[in-house]
């Protein structure tokens, strides 16, 4: 490649800027043309980094007037020789401190010249004192000089800065040591301390590029090597663990390489937007159950996966090797198969898994036991791996090690991590063989923002912290039910089980309970709470589902709830289970509005339960209940009953259902207060039971009402959560709408709740003519995601109303959009409950005929169907 290049650049035609373009051109082009014919990228990457070497030599000779007069350097990854297509190009350009005014006219006109001709340059010009008073000071810079490669200029002046930034002069091995494990931690916690992001960073991600550079500064601080394999010759790793370092190293440089390509810039994070592009370019196909993309990212996940754990071995073994200086004390005994050595468990011997497999489990056991040791000796960690095959069917059916693994879910303290350290050592895949397919397993969706593996592991955690006291502040209600409960490992089990069928085809939870139910027979769980176990797998979703999507003021819905579930004690056990995973799933989007939901139907289900399924309430029954409370709230504020009887009579059962009393009272009084010149009346306030804000708003009702309203709501990045829309007999609109601002939390409560309704009320007294737009754009993660618009109806005859079932993208205005179909169909809104799914909504209106009975005329439905998909269907994108 190099030949060709040398060639252009010689040639005869066209100036030195055209000569210079011309090799950067061509070398781009075969870079490309060899990546496509399957040139391993290491390749690549030196072949790129020796044409830029060319380049700059022959600018510097033509520049330079005295080429002596300095060195020019190639540091960070130019000087690893790791150019990818669009990485920088970062030069030192050492020089005298004499020959500093002599040369600074000739080094602007050369990083000119390299700007010209289209390279990225980063560089600075030091002498070697500023070299060293800078790498003494700033650990980014020490770690750049210590990839240092000379190019081309004065080799002695390049030696000299060697010898002076040498460990022997400026940070000796084990402080630059405790200063890069620092810094990773630092950089780990800044990328949410998991490789498993939906869109991770390949190179600060745990597991990433920048761990392995991290493995690299070290052995070559220490060892004065640039090859990993010393790693070898010393010890650290074995022949077969150098390679998995070099196939993991190799697959992230591919996917880097591809990614900058791609873009045409430097990206290192693995966005939705080329994703799909990726996984296609690297051979995968969708199957039926396994999307190409989903492959792909579980190729990377399981990859990083490993990355990190010889990641975690090597630095544990530098720590003993650097800061010990291998004198890491005598062992201290445990058992026959067990020690301890500086605080971390180590085998007594070589081959004690081969002689006693069981031990395999028991050394997690003993993590749990002993707090006082901080992890497995690298040593062992490696035999684990090694030994790992010796998990096989006699291994599972063994009474001792289930009894072991039961007692790890039993034990007090210790599950969660205990849990994780056996995932990461390949331990729990082996043991639950259903594991594995979810190990690195992604689903192409903004909801489930983590692998597979690490959500389950995530949900474990969540209903551990539910039963330490500790945490009793964060959900109190879940505190005191996961201390009712009888026996957590029964939750524990949910926790691993509930998606452990994603991927596999079929109604995944009704295959993950039958898994559960097999692995709680062959751990000796009785009848009872292995039917328990697999009942919550089987219905982890029934519980969200239900509050999320259905109107749970509803008796009937409760009801219809209660019934499912049949008893208080899976009630508890759901409950728990369900704010677990929906708190795992997507820790952002847990808010107190979810949690409120999650906690009224609870509550309202347990009540259903202790009055007896066979005596539900009534609905004219709980109206009263309500209405009588709320005259006693009002009479303490000098309202008269008879004035509350002679408004509510204009008033339909759609205010009081979904109400507490305490709302009812509160809006009554804004009623009962407006004067006719006040209209429109807007008032927010805060609802601190449900997790949420309540925009309210009374005002003469008009057509578009709902559209201007959802559409003022979005244009000012607030999320409906909630809509409750009544028009009284008197032509008179009560809207109430419950909204979370986009980072899920509730309006700012004082002078930005009040500005803002007296801006909505003003707003609202100019009605709007015409079309209603919302000025926001389609945020980018949400134009990855095509959602087929589905559109499906149901009678609610006990309301005497219908269901409108919508699932579509998300975007901007689309409540505003849906109002406009209801105002053309001729269609009354009376609320909306909705459901944001990743990219996806999951929307249920509660609509009625102008008549204010359910929507049965097939010409209005149709209306409805073809004018919904008319709108969404054609919704730009951008």
């Amino acid at each position: 490649m190099l030949e060709q290049e040398a060639e252009l650049l010689d040639a005869e035609p066209g100036t030195a800027l055209d000569r210079f373009r011309a090799v950067i051109k061509s070398a781009r082009q075969r870079l490309f043309e060899r990546y496509d014919q399957g040139v391993p990228v290491s390749q690549l990457l030196e072949a790129r980094s020796r044409v830029v070497d060319m380049l700059l030599r022959c600018a510097w000779q033509r520049i330079i007037p005295d080429p002596d007069a300095g060195a020019m350097v190639a540091v960070g990854g130019y000087g690893r020789e790791e150019l990818h297509p669009a990485s920088d190009i970062d030069l030192l350009i050492l020089v005298e401190a004499e020959q500093i005014e002599t040369l600074q006219s000739a080094l602007t006109d050369l990083v000119t010249f390299l700007w010209d001709i289209g390279i990225e340059l980063g560089h600075s010009v030091r002498t070697l004192d500023e070299c060293v008073a800078a790498a003494s000071d700033d650990l980014t810079v020490i770690s750049n000089l210590i990839e240092a490669r000379f190019i081309t200029g004065r080799q002695s002046l390049f030696d000299r800065l060697q010898r002076a930034i040498g460990p022997d002069h400026i940070w000796p091995t084990n402080r630059f040591f405790e200063a890069k494990i620092a810094e990773q931690h630092k950089r780990w916690r800044r990328y949410g301390d998991t490789a498993y992001n939906l869109e991770p960073n390949i190179k600060e991600n745990p597991g990433g590029l920048r761990d392995i550079q991290m493995i690299s500064w070290v052995t070559k601080r220490h060892f004065g090597s640039d090859s990993l394999h010393e790693l070898v010759e010393h010890g650290f790793l074995t022949e077969s663990e150098h390679l998995a370092l070099i196939d993991g190293r190799a697959l992230l440089w591919r996917i880097r390489f591809a990614l900058h390509r791609l873009t045409g810039r430097h990206e290192d994070r693995l966005l939705f937007d080329y994703q799909r592009t990726l996984a296609d370019q690297f051979g995968y196909t969708d199957h039926r159950d396994n999307l190409a993309v989903e492959q792909f990212m579980q190729q990377y996940y399981r990859t990083v996966m490993e990355l990190n754990r010889l990641n975690e071995m090597l630095l544990q073994l530098f720590r003993e090797a650097i800061l010990l200086q291998d004198h890491v004390g005598p062992p201290e005994p445990i058992n026959r198969r067990f020690q301890s050595r500086s605080g971390y468990l180590e085998v007594t011997h070589e081959e004690v898994f081969k002689h006693r497999p069981i031990a395999l489990l028991e050394a997690f056991h003993l993590l749990q036991v002993r707090p006082e040791l901080h992890g497995v000796r690298a040593s062992t960690i490696r035999l684990i791996r090694e030994n790992r095959h010796r998990i096989d069917d006699d291994f599972r059916e063994d009474m001792r090690a289930r009894s072991l693994f039961m007692e790890i879910l039993r034990h007090p303290s210790g599950v969660t991590q205990t849990l994780r350290r056996m995932n990461r050592y390949g331990v729990l895949a082996s043991y639950i063989p259903a594991f594995a397919n979810i190990v690195g397993r992604m689903q192409y969706d903004l909801f489930h923002v983590y692998t597979v593996d690490e959500h389950t592991l995530r949900v474990v955690r969540n209903l551990r912290r539910l039963s330490v006291p500790a945490h009793d502040h964060e959900l109190p209600l879940c505190s005191a039910v996961a201390r009712r409960v009888p026996k957590l490992e029964i939750l524990y089990l949910a926790g691993l089980f509930h998606d452990i069928a994603k991927g596999r085809g079929g109604d995944h939870s009704m295959i993950g309970a039958h898994d559960a139910w097999d692995f709680c027979q062959l751990h000796y769980l009785s009848e009872f709470d292995s039917r328990l176990v697999a009942w919550l797998v089987e219905n982890h979703l029934l519980m969200s589902v239900t509050a999320q999507r259905k109107d749970i003021s509803d008796p009937a819905v409760v009801q219809a709830f209660a019934e499912q579930v049949g008893e208080i004690n899976r009630l508890d056990y759901l409950y728990l289970l369900t704010v677990a995973d929906v708190r795992g799933t997507n820790p952002k989007r847990w808010s107190s509005w979810k949690d409120a939901l999650l906690r009224e139907l609870y509550q309202a289900a347990r009540r259903a339960l202790d009055r007896g399924l066979d005596n539900p309430q009534a609905q004219d029954v709980l109206i009263e209940q309500k209405q009588n409370e709320a005259m006693r709230i009002l009479a303490r504020e000098g309202i008269e009953a008879e004035d509350c009887r002679n408004l509510w009579g204009h008033f339909s059962v759609d205010f009081f259902a979904p109400s507490q009393p305490e709302e009812i009272a509160w809006q009554t009084r804004r009623v009962l207060e407006a004067c006719p010149d006040e209209l429109p009346i807007v008032n927010i306030r805060l609802l601190p039971t449900r997790g949420c804000s309540e925009i309210f708003i009374y005002t003469q009702d008009r057509e578009n009402l709902f559209v201007e309203i959802t559409a003022l709501l979005d244009q000012r990045n607030l999320d409906i959560v909630n809509a409750r829309v009544m028009t009284t007999e008197q032509g008179m609109a009560l809207n109430a709408f419950q909204v979370l601002t986009r980072e899920h939390e509730p309006l700012e409560q004082g002078e930005a709740s009040a500005e803002l309704a007296e801006r909505l009320r003003a707003e609202l007294q100019q009605p709007t003519t015409g079309a209603i737009s919302v000025n926001r754009r389609l945020p980018r993660q949400l134009r990855h995601f095509p959602i087929e618009t589905r559109i499906s109806f149901t009678d609610d005859p006990a309301n005497q109303r219908t269901l409108m079932h919508l699932t579509t993208r998300d975007r901007p205005g689309l409540l505003a959009e849906i109002g406009s179909v209801f105002e053309q169909c001729d269609i009354q809104v009376q609320g909306a409950k909705i459901t944001t799914v990743g990219a996806e909504v999951e929307d249920v209106f509660f609509i009625a005929n102008r008549d204010t009975g359910p929507v049965r005329c097939a010409q209005t439905l149709n209306c409805l169907r073809r004018e919904v998909h008319a709108r969404l269907d054609d919704t730009p994108t951008n």
